[in-house]
């Protein structure tokens, strides 16, 4: 055997199916999903990490987890119509304030946004409660700081809210038309919001936003 054949069979890629092994295995394994550079970077040399996905894709179309896509990377996720087995009888309940869910609806929208805007745009303050809870949730997070007068730092959504709502990409966020028809973006008479931070008040369910039960006191199961 001719050196150069040599060194082609030493580095050839596995088969197809060994890659859609490998595949598998690492989303599996991993605590968050993975994005094709990361995949393509833990593969042997030479292996087609996209085609793999994709095959890997198929083969689970029919199965009780599907492959999907969540922000810029992939993981594995129960199959839709078999969500109400994963439920669990006790569960700890959260419920959004009509507050929360407007400013969380806002910085989607208008991200990276600051809390002047968030507040210009709802018309009344925003408490600091309504705040740490999505950023407890991990729905929203910091962003990177304006260089405007103050330095004001501002909000954006995380992948672990777009994972919660099976979004790709904030471009799936439902159009205005569709958020005007369930009232979120009905105008707020004026005043201070602080009451938002009591447990005992909620007014509407984020689900509510992105095509949940129509109910506004739907449940939320905490994280």
């Amino acid at each position: 055997m001719s050196t150069p054949d040599r060194v082609e069979t030493l580095f050839a890629a596995p088969p197809m199916a060994e890659q859609e092994r490998m595949v598998e295995a690492i989303l599996f394994a991993g605590p968050e999903p993975m994005t094709l550079a990361q995949l393509t970077e833990r593969m042997p040399h030479g292996c087609d990490a996209k085609a793999a996905l994709e095959l890997l894709r198929m083969r689970y179309e029919t199965r009780g987890v599907h492959l999907v896509r969540v922000g810029p990377g992939w993981a594995f996720r129960t199959a839709p119509d078999l969500g109400f087995l994963m439920r669990r009888e006790s569960q700890e309940t959260r419920k959004l304030s009509r507050a929360a869910i407007e400013t969380l609806a806002i910085i989607a929208y208008h991200q990276p946004v600051t809390r002047a805007e968030i507040e210009e745009i709802r018309g009344v303050s925003v408490s600091r409660g309504t705040v740490d809870m999505l950023l407890e949730l991990e729905w929203i997070r910091l962003g990177r700081r304006r260089e405007t007068p103050g330095r004001p730092v501002t909000f954006v959504t995380t992948q672990v809210f777009l994972d919660h709502f099976g979004l790709e990409s904030a471009r799936d966020l439902p159009g205005l038309k569709e958020l005007r028809a369930t009232g979120l973006l009905e105008s707020t008479p004026p005043g201070n919001d602080e009451e938002d931070e009591l447990p005992g008040e909620p007014e509407g369910s984020i689900d509510d936003m992105f095509g949940g039960e129509d109910e506004t006191e739907a449940e939320l199961a905490a994280p």
